[in-house]
């Protein structure tokens, strides 16, 4: 795995107080130390200090480029349809 590091964060309120919005990307150091970002977004609800409900939207095609393993998701992907 590539070393990761979590940046660009924004976190937005909503007109519920429970439930946040936060965008940032993840930049991972490939081996050949070139950088790749993969945008995300995590919509979250926090009640009493504590993360009860977590949706994550995160680019699949974006994570296995920069893994490497794009090969892999295909393969997968060609498995499911046939």
């Amino acid at each position: 795995m590539p070393k990761r590091s979590v940046v660009d964060v924004v976190v937005h309120e909503t007109a519920d107080p429970e439930v946040i919005v936060a965008e940032f990307a993840y930049e991972f150091t490939l081996s050949d130390d070139s950088m790749a970002k993969v945008p995300c977004i995590f919509v979250m609800r926090v009640r009493d200090g504590q993360i009860i409900e977590s949706r994550d939207y995160i680019d699949p095609i974006r994570t296995y480029t920069a893994r490497g393993d794009l090969d892999l998701l295909i393969a997968s992907l060609r498995k499911d349809v046939s």
